[in-house]
């Protein structure tokens, strides 16, 4: 039975401060920190035999990674990364503060920018330093295919050939072992991946929230179809920390 964990990284320096994040590389806070080493906590009191770990190419998803695999025992682990689960592009809103970007524009456009299915924000100029062209994390990436700002339906299609291309096989081939696969994103590129598998709408997709650091556990039918879904660990203290993340400001 193919077993697919999803994990959003710990708290990050730009979540503490309300910032729009996006594609820029910060660190975790110490709260993350803890996050990610509870999360890897939870996925071994509850049993589950991760075999092989995807991430994206920030460095909080990677640490959050790391962190969860120390408290594991498994480090050791393989690992594949990929910009193709990078956070969404927020273009010109990287960096700015969510409450003053609501207070400039409007909330409810801010809200269309943050939250509509199809719809992005400003996208960044060409020669702003906040472009990836230059980052050589990203030197085999096309330079077409490198955004200057996403909406959500924009992160599905990238993200989606990068599930299907290497992702399901690891989960065919871990699955006839009883492993699983762990996947340690973000907010955006984990919730264009659980609007595949859950079938949920384009409208409905936006209302979903992902907590930080608490793994989301599928278990799956052979054609991938879902058996099972939930949070480890206490679901009330789940719903409370996405809760927390509806809530924030912009």
């Amino acid at each position: 039975m193919p077993e697919l964990i999803l994990l959003r990284h710990g708290q990050s320096e730009w979540n503490a401060l309300n910032l729009f994040t996006g594609w820029e590389d910060v660190e975790l806070t110490d709260l993350g920190r803890a996050e990610a080493a509870e999360a890897g906590r939870l996925l071994a009191d509850g049993g589950v035999d991760v075999r092989i770990l995807h991430t994206s190419l920030l460095s909080r998803a990677i640490l959050t990674a790391d962190l969860a695999l120390e408290a594991m025992g498994r480090l050791w682990l393989p690992v594949n990364r990929s910009w193709r689960l990078n956070e969404r592009h927020y273009g010109d809103l990287q960096g700015r503060n969510k409450k003053e970007t609501a207070e400039k524009y409007g909330t409810e456009q801010v809200k269309i920018w943050r939250r509509s299915y199809a719809t992005p924000p400003p996208a960044l100029p060409d020669g702003d330093h906040r472009r990836s062209d230059g980052d050589p994390r990203y030197r085999d990436v096309a330079t077409s295919d490198l955004p200057a700002a996403e909406c959500l339906a924009d992160v599905v299609v990238r993200t989606l050939p990068y599930f299907e291309s290497a992702i399901v096989p690891d989960l065919h081939a871990e699955a006839a072992k009883g492993g699983a696969v762990l996947v340690v994103a973000h907010g955006n590129s984990l919730r264009a991946l659980r609007k595949h598998l859950d079938g949920i709408s384009d409208e409905d997709i936006t209302e979903l929230e992902i907590p930080t650091g608490i793994p989301f556990r599928y278990e799956l039918a052979d054609d991938l179809s879902v058996r099972s879904s939930g949070y480890l660990g206490d679901a009330d203290a789940a719903a409370r920390a996405a809760d927390a993340v509806a809530k924030q400001a912009g």
